[in-house]
């Protein structure tokens, strides 16, 4: 079983503090990075920025400027998600990994990271999305899940795509086969149905009635 510790990636050493801006600029220019780690006698002190070095001294080290190095990273022990999390606050496709001990690893790269999400039963197993969306203070996790079990659907996975003070919007993925009955259950629930199915017999059904409508005025 692949786990995301499978993708630390050492394929570039990490920079070393004495080494010159001109060289990290080489580096640079050879790579697409927008980050990159440093260490100082072998331990971590942040990441070099590739648009910062642009304006420094070529003949000054990078130790002169360790001000600017950022220190996000991440630990070998954590999941995938809180993995993707620091790659999201921090606006960067590289991100160090450091274990228990602060021990410098290697890098994740943003392009494996996603190559793993790819293979999770949310994005790899066939199944139908479908997108609710409910007033914040009637919204239930446990309704949700228990409104696709009950239609004999199998959750692939749920996450909150879209909130704000008011309500609430769920991207859920379920089995195929039952997509009909668990869309006309939610809305029984008082929940809106955001995305558009074919299958969706109440959507068909008022389309039907306002074509039908349509016809009769114009006789």
């Amino acid at each position: 079983m692949t786990t995301i510790t499978d993708y630390i990636n050492n394929d570039f050493r990490a920079m070393d503090s004495e080494e010159t801006i001109l060289a990290a600029q080489d580096f640079f220019m050879d790579v697409s990075f927008s980050h990159f780690p440093v260490l100082e006698d072998g331990i971590y002190l942040g990441s070099i920025v590739a648009e910062d070095i642009e304006t420094f001294d070529t003949d000054k080290k990078i130790s002169n400027y360790k001000y600017t190095l950022e220190p996000f990273f991440v630990r070998s022990s954590m999941n995938w998600l809180d993995v993707l999390e620091v790659f999201g606050k921090n606006h960067t496709d590289i991100v160090p990994v450091l274990d228990e001990n602060n021990h410098y690893l290697g890098y994740y790269e943003l392009t494996d990271s996603m190559r793993f999400l790819n293979e999770t039963p949310f994005i790899k197993e066939a199944g139908g999305i479908i997108i609710v969306k409910k007033a914040l203070v009637d919204y239930s996790m446990s309704q949700v899940s228990q409104i696709v079990e009950s239609n004999n659907g199998k959750l692939l996975g749920l996450f909150v795509s879209k909130s704000d003070n008011d309500t609430i919007e769920i991207t859920i993925k379920v089995t195929l086969g039952v997509m009909n009955d668990i869309i006309q259950t939610f809305r029984r629930y008082n929940y809106e149905i955001i995305s558009e199915h074919n299958d969706d017999n109440y959507i068909n059904t008022l389309k039907e009635r306002s074509d039908y409508l349509d016809k009769y005025l114009n006789i």
